[in-house]
């Protein structure tokens, strides 16, 4: 799934051996996730500028809130089109029904 986070522990895991000079694309095969996403974990860390002494000290749940705090909020337009989406994906299921039509009912 997109943009889903993966486990901190995997997180903590990517740093280490990234400041060990492992490659990303090593990185990726020995861990099993995409060198885009290496990447993307990689240049958060390096943007708050935290050394490898500080990932290591940090708990699960202080790195979750780092990453919770980059967060944006969503807009109320996306949180108020998020709630039909159930509605939405029983609906596409009948005959006759089309996106079209859902979305001008939207």
């Amino acid at each position: 799934m997109a943009n889903k986070q993966i486990d901190m522990r995997k997180i903590k895991r990517i740093f280490k051996l990234h400041t060990s000079g492992v490659s990303k694309r090593r990185i990726s095969q020995h861990l099993g996730i995409s060198r885009n996403t290496v990447a993307k974990y990689i240049d958060f860390f390096k943007r708050y500028r935290l050394t490898a002494y500080e990932v290591e000290k940090m708990t699960l749940e202080e790195l979750h809130g780092l990453f919770k705090a980059d967060q944006r909020p969503k807009s109320p337009k996306l949180v108020e089109l998020q709630r039909y989406f159930p509605y939405f994906d029983k609906e596409i299921r009948k005959t006759g029904v089309t996106r079209q039509l859902l979305w001008e009912e939207y």
